[in-house]
């Protein structure tokens, strides 16, 4: 047994770093389930009874993109993958802060996502919460040495797949979400979920 790796450990096959030309050679993945844009309160409760249901879910935001200096915005959506849908919830549109602050809230229920710190100051700015069972997979993935530890390098070493930046840089904040933003945020999230199971099948978490 001295060959095999490590309980935690990276397993040999998987790289420590991933070169720009091999994450363009992959293939091109995003999420083809279904997306749910929330904007009312029945949204909201629809999406909430699904994501009850689930015992990790990936989590993201987007944020409008600021270009002057000293410009900042808050997160104009939050985006939940469970197994059977992409929710995505317009932050400015319906007040959802008291389902999020749930979900964030819920010990039964892993959050799972990339530099979730970041997003969880952020969004504390706009509501109240105590996060519980939060899982960030960049964060892991620098303790056993990555240093390229964004969503889609991560998913490009993990998962084998490249996720297209397309709409980053776009108004998150527009009342009607174009289907590339809704693609593009959904993927995020999708993603965020899709590492988790395969950190856990590796006994990385």
């Amino acid at each position: 047994m001295s060959g095999a790796p490590r309980p935690g450990a990276l397993p040999p096959e998987i790289q420590r770093a991933i070169a720009r030309e091999d994450v363009i050679a992959l293939p091109i993945r995003r999420w083809e389930g279904e997306t749910r844009v929330i904007a009312s309160p029945e949204d909201v409760e629809a999406a909430m009874a699904d994501i009850r249901a689930e015992s990790v879910v990936g989590f993201d935001t987007e944020t409008r993109p600021a270009f002057r200096k000293g410009e900042h915005h808050l997160p104009s959506l939050a985006q939940v993958a469970t197994a059977r849908a992409v929710y995505i919830f317009q932050l400015r549109r319906t007040d959802c802060s008291a389902a999020l602050a749930e979900l964030l809230g819920a010990a039964g229920i892993v959050k799972a996502g990339v530099a979730l710190a970041h997003d969880l100051r952020e969004l504390k700015q706009l509501f109240a919460f105590e996060e519980r069972a939060v899982f960030d997979a960049g964060l892991v993935a620098r303790r056993h040495g990555l240093k390229q530890s964004g969503v889609r390098n991560l998913a490009a070493i993990f998962l084998g797949l490249r996720i297209p930046k397309g709409a980053k840089t776009t108004n998150w904040a527009a009342p009607r979400l174009s289907p590339v933003q809704i693609a593009y945020a959904a993927t995020d999230a999708w993603a965020c979920r899709e590492l988790y199971l395969r950190f856990e099948a590796l006994g990385l978490r």
